[in-house]
C-alpha cells in the first residue's frame, strides 16, 4: 500500500511554537475511517474513496495552544486490522473504528485492543474507540452499551458518531484525543522529572555513605 504524505492546512507562523500529535486510525474494511478523516479536515463528508493509505495534516488550535495533528489513515483487508512496528513507532494516540451496523468490524479492535495492551509500547497509548454510522440505527448490530463497556474495560474513550452527517461529533473524537495525548506526556514529562530527583537524591545520600 502507498502512504500519501497530504500538505499541511495551515502555513506556521515565523518563530510559533507548535506542538504536534500523531493519530493513528485502525479498523476493518468498510467502516468509514478515511469519510471520519475528511470530514475531520475538510467538513465535508464524501461516501466513496479508493484504498490508498494516508497521512493527512491539520493544524488546530486547542486550548490555546496550537497543535499540528498528523492522522494515518491505515487501510485493513477484510475483517482484520493489523497495526506494525513502524505505526506503533509513529503513533501518539489511536482511533479505532468499528461499524456499529458490523459486529465483525466490533470484533475486530476487540482482538486490536488486547493486542495493544500486550504490548509495552502501546500499554499506555491514549486510545479511543469510534462507532461510526449512527445514523444507520435500523441495521445496528452493535449496541451503544456493548461499545460503551469495552472502552470502560480497556480504558478508552468513547464516541458514536455518523461521518455522514455531522462534523461537530467527529471534531470531538480528535481533539478528545488530543486532549488525552498531551495528559500523558504530561504524566511521562512529570514522572521523568520525580525520576531525576529521585536519582540526585540517591547520588548524594550514597555519596555521603561512602564519606
Amino acid at each position: 500500500m502507498v502512504v500519501a504524505v497530504k500538505s499541511r492546512m495551515e502555513v506556521m507562523e515565523p518563530h510559533q511554537q507548535r506542538v504536534e500529535a500523531n493519530i493513528l486510525l485502525l479498523g476493518a474494511h468498510n467502516v468509514g475511517k478515511t469519510a471520519l478523516t475528511v470530514r475531520f479536515l475538510t467538513r465535508r463528508f464524501i461516501g466513496e474513496y479508493g484504498d490508498i493509505e494516508s497521512i493527512y495534516s491539520r493544524v488546530d488550535r486547542v486550548d490555546g495552544q496550537e497543535i499540528c495533528i498528523n492522522i494515518w489513515d491505515s487501510q485493513a483487508e477484510g475483517k482484520t486490522c493489523s497495526v506494525s512496528d513502524k505505526q506503533l513507532q509513529w503513533a501518539d494516540g489511536m482511533v479505532l473504528v468499528y461499524d456499529i451496523c458490523d459486529r465483525g468490524s466490533f470484533e475486530a479492535i476487540r482482538q486490536q485492543l488486547q493486542l495493544i495492551r500486550r504490548s509495552r509500547k502501546m500499554s499506555s497509548l491514549p486510545v479511543v474507540i469510534v462507532g461510526n454510522k449512527r445514523d444507520l440505527q435500523h441495521h445496528r448490530r452493535v449496541s451503544g452499551e456493548e461499545g460503551h463497556l469495552l472502552a470502560l474495560t480497556e480504558r478508552c474513550g468513547f464516541f458514536e458518531v455518523s461521518a455522514a452527517e455531522t462534523y461537530h461529533g467527529v471534531l470531538l473524537v480528535f481533539h478528545r484525543l488530543v486532549d488525552l495525548v498531551r495528559e500523558t506526556r504530561a504524566l511521562r514529562k512529570s514522572m521523568a522529572g520525580v525520576r531525576g530527583i529521585v536519582r540526585s537524591m540517591s547520588a548524594v545520600f550514597g555519596k555521603k555513605r561512602a564519606e
